[in-house]
């Protein structure tokens, strides 16, 4: 409670600013994320530009910069990062996705003095080694853990978690947790790296499904990192003909998504809810600019949240809203 009154109480003191006060600086904000057409990615980005309102509002900018497609994911990142250097941002929002690619031009952001956030992956520890001023997103190995135990708790020890995104440390943290998660409840656990080119990829991914199911008869949970993936997967069951003896979790969550876990074809996702990933970390940066405010808990964990039969009409009219 005491961190979200102190995160609570900066966004209203720099909202409050922006409404009866002029401005003294008008903040140019970039924010570097992925494609604005992923469905995870498109509600980061609503939630950068509803805190961008309050940015206009005082003069100042959001930019949003996403790669094309993920297939170069960490060097086409970086090069967005010193874009957003090059066209002088005063402040930037970023995800350490692969640190080796990613972190000197982050390590150039520090070094030119601009405040930079770490959101939606690499955690506090990335924020720390990089000299950033906050983390905010959830934190995946935490994530992969519950999803670990989540499976385990409702008799299902033996799993595999399906990897679009070979490379990606959050991803691959996700991946790790499950397995460790399940391996602590006396369980095992897999990974099945695709190629980058796969993630999104329907045919793709439930092609691979199938022939790991055939190939792997005892699994009996399989868990996504993404919406598009989530679906894929339950199609590549029905294709290996083994519809209700296998269940399946996920990342992030659609109307699909929570339609799924209404009927039963999805068991549960998990939620770091992506809107506030975008607008936290764009209200800090604003109030940081221009009012020189802080927020003292540099880990603001917006997830992991599971989401399932429990709760998921509840979860619906955020979903409804575009913030979910």
């Amino acid at each position: 409670m005491k961190r979200m009154k102190l995160i609570g109480a900066a966004i209203l003191t720099t909202v409050a600013l922006s409404l009866g006060a002029s401005t003294a600086f008008a903040a140019k904000i970039f924010v570097v994320g992925g494609k604005p057409d992923d469905p995870f990615w498109s509600i980061v980005k609503r939630g950068a530009e509803d805190a961008g309102l309050v940015v206009k509002q005082q003069g100042g900018s959001v930019t949003w910069l996403g790669p094309q497609n993920y297939d170069n994911l960490g060097v086409d990142a970086a090069e967005l990062i010193r874009q957003a250097i090059s066209q002088g941002a005063d402040a930037i929002v970023g995800p350490d996705w692969v640190p080796e690619a990613m972190d000197p031009a982050f390590k150039a952001v520090v070094d030119a003095k601009i405040p930079l956030i770490i959101y939606n992956a690499g955690g506090v520890a990335a924020a720390d080694r990089l000299g950033a001023m906050n983390y905010v997103g959830s934190d995946d190995y935490k994530a992969g853990v519950a999803a670990g135990e989540y499976f385990a708790k409702h008799d299902i020890k033996n799993l595999v978690c399906i990897n679009t995104l070979p490379g990606a440390a959050n991803i691959e943290a996700h991946c790790r947790g499950m397995t460790d998660g399940i391996k602590a409840k006396g369980g095992k656990g897999d990974t099945l790296p695709l190629p980058a080119t796969s993630f999104g990829n329907s045919t793709a991914v439930a092609q691979a499904v199938k022939a790991y199911l055939l190939q792997h008869p005892d699994v009996g949970g399989v868990y996504t990192i993404g919406n598009v993936d989530a679906n894929s997967a339950i199609n590549g069951i029905m294709q290996a003909g083994k519809v209700g003896k296998i269940k399946v979790g996920g990342v992030n969550m659609d109307e699909t998504i929570l339609n799924n876990i209404k009927s039963g074809t999805q068991m549960f996702t998990i939620d770091q809810q992506g809107y506030l990933q975008g607008y936290l970390a764009v209200s800090i940066l604003n109030g940081k600019v221009n009012n020189g405010l802080t927020v003292p808990t540099r880990e603001i964990l917006t997830g992991p949240g599971i989401v399932d039969a429990s709760n998921v009409d509840a979860t619906m009219a955020g979903v409804k809203n575009g913030a979910r």
